[in-house]
């Protein structure tokens, strides 16, 4: 029998095919994730950042893989171990039969990263989802959700405390919207995509901007400075001051190489309606860049 709490929040998802069946479960998985964090004390030490916080915490209208988080402050030493339990433990409470599979962090990576597993059917059955779509998949399929942690993050980023209600009331500690920004920007500013570009940081700037949300300048500094792969790759020197007017410059280098069509096939997976995206052009990351707010 579905928990109350599932039925609950499966009314905000369509079950009727397989692919919208699967982010359904995979987000409901992550949610209750989060609740074993909190019941653990995780968010005493860390927050929650990225791309799911955002479609989370905010309503971002595509769907995200991976649960990412931030130490408060730099730890090395910090591992996933302690908060196993809780996880397991809070996704049973709900019907969710799950292992974890810590990843052994070695000494040249600053992540922290495991992941969660269920067989795909049985969670799927669990959230009622109907029989023509689970008689399709093997049996032995997995879902999987991957949780990591920087444990040697670049500081000076803001926080808020989010209440939610669902699967049950707690509250995640998370990067405020501004400093989500900056890190979205990092990404799109620095990663070494050669000929993958991520379409999903692409999607988001778009959002940000629309939303008219102020890019926290004071964090993107600080995480530019602490790494910036493609900037080093091409001699690019990293502003002194980091104005709204330096930060439109690195971006429309960033869009004078951008292969739309690739960028546009990486997202499409993660959104349900394809007119989002069919105005992309590089003329229109230009256009959409003259709208950047900057704090």
């Amino acid at each position: 029998m579905t928990h109350p709490a599932l039925i609950k929040m499966l009314e905000r998802y369509d079950l009727t095919n397989s692919n919208s069946s699967y982010d359904a479960l995979r987000e409901i998985l992550q949610e209750i994730v989060l609740l074993g964090f909190y019941d653990a004390g995780f968010f005493k030490y860390a927050a929650f950042y990225g791309g799911t916080a955002l479609r989370i915490l905010h309503n971002l209208p595509r769907f995200s893989e991976d649960l990412d988080f931030s130490l408060l402050q730099s730890n090395p030493d910090f591992n996933l171990v302690p908060y196993e339990e809780a996880i397991i433990s809070s996704l049973k409470a709900f019907g969710f039969d799950v292992t974890i599979e810590i990843k052994e962090k070695n000494n040249s990576s600053a992540i922290a990263s495991a992941f969660v597993k269920g067989n795909t059917i049985e969670h799927l059955i669990n959230i009622n989802a109907p029989k023509d779509i689970t008689n399709k998949i093997h049996r032995d399929q997995a879902v999987k959700i991957k949780l990591e942690v920087d444990t040697n993050p670049p500081l000076e980023f803001e926080t808020a405390n989010i209440i939610r209600l669902t699967p049950r009331p707690f509250s995640i500690n998370a990067f405020t919207l501004p400093s989500l920004f900056a890190g979205k920007m990092h990404a799109i500013l620095c990663r070494a995509w050669s000929t993958r570009p991520k379409g999903r940081d692409w999607y988001d700037l778009v959002w940000y901007i629309a939303n008219d949300v102020e890019l926290d300048s004071i964090h993107l500094k600080a995480r530019l400075s602490q790494s910036c792969k493609y900037l080093e790759e091409n001699s690019i020197q990293i502003p002194t001051e980091l104005t709204r007017q330096t930060i439109k410059d690195l971006l429309l280098q960033r869009i004078e190489t951008l292969d739309i069509a690739k960028a546009k096939n990486d997202v499409q997976p993660f959104i349900k309606d394809m007119r989002e995206i069919e105005l992309w052009s590089k003329e229109f990351f230009v256009a959409v860049v003259e709208n950047i707010k900057v704090k």
